[in-house]
């Protein structure tokens, strides 16, 4: 049984970024504060935590004073940054510049929209920790929609602005683009709606690749954080290209029976998967047969 790990697989910038600044403080300090998970992935958090890494929660901030925080890569509202400074926080800024960029426009598309009595509306998860800061930067006026349901808290009558949460698929994002196009009115005398396509595309092309992994294995074992938004999407990639894919946390999870008639076996993972887990998962699975 030949067992291949997916060189395309593993930390996007973002969260390599953010991971390595967090090693660098904890190489001298023997504490770093980290706003909410640094990653969607358990065994990735143990680790870090075991080094000195602290996660805690937004009310969190108002417990500590002094210390060091590192904002993740999934980025923050400007009521974080006014909260840690209140509180005498050092920040560690490690929002992803892709994020950065998205939350910029937005803003300035909140106060163009703000001028004529529009909206701006975010295809993305709600209560996701990216998705907040995007909100945040629009006072928590934007319209966050999941799907094309969530669409009826859309006034149509009004001017449009349509963001992507960075890491969403690019075709649901057309679906939800298509859909704001045959509902807006023709009659606006400013333009009615526009839409800005900011999904990341070093997420977003993955999943040809990943499409292609899946077909040229046997049995596909996806490495995975349950958390994971990014791990849940590229997940159902593989599982459409090959009903043999299955999803795993680390090496514990596997079972023996799915490798029974399997002679290529294909490892890969999301964003937030590191590539050492990938790789043990990997070797573990060549123990087993």
């Amino acid at each position: 049984m030949v067992v291949t790990v997916d060189s395309k697989s593993g930390f996007c910038f973002g969260v390599t970024n953010a991971i390595g600044k967090a090693e660098d403080i904890l190489s001298s300090d023997s504490e770093l504060l980290c706003l909410g998970e640094i990653v969607h992935n358990d065994v990735e958090v143990s680790r870090l935590e075991d080094k000195g890494l602290k996660t805690i929660n937004h009310q969190g901030l108002n417990l500590y004073s002094n210390k060091k925080v590192l904002i993740r890569a999934h980025g923050e509202p400007p009521s974080t940054y006014e909260i840690a400074k209140a509180n005498g926080l050092e920040v560690i800024d490690a929002s992803c510049p892709v994020v950065l960029k998205l939350q910029q426009r937005i803003r300035k598309s909140y106060e163009e929209m703000l001028a004529v009595n529009g909206q701006v509306v975010i295809y993305g998860k709600k209560g996701h920790a990216e998705v907040n800061g995007l909100v945040g930067q629009t006072n928590g006026s934007a319209i966050v929609v999941e799907c094309i349901d969530d669409l009826g808290y859309v006034d149509f009558s009004k001017p449009i602005r349509l963001y992507a949460q960075t890491t969403k698929s690019i075709e649901g994002f057309k679906s939800i683009k298509a859909e704001i196009e045959k509902r807006v009115s023709k009659d606006a005398t400013i333009e009615p709606f526009r839409a800005y396509d900011t999904i990341c595309r070093q997420v977003a092309n993955r999943q040809p690749f990943l499409e292609e992994f899946a077909r040229n294995n046997d049995v596909v074992i996806f490495v995975s954080g349950k958390k994971s938004s990014n791990g849940k999407v590229l997940f159902e990639t593989c599982k459409a290209q090959n009903e043999q894919t299955y999803m795993v946390e680390d090496e514990n999870e596997l079972q023996a029976s799915w490798f029974d008639n399997a002679e290529n076996v294909g490892v890969c993972g999301a964003t937030s998967t590191p590539r050492w887990l990938m790789e043990k998962v990997a070797t573990q699975i060549r123990k087993i047969k």
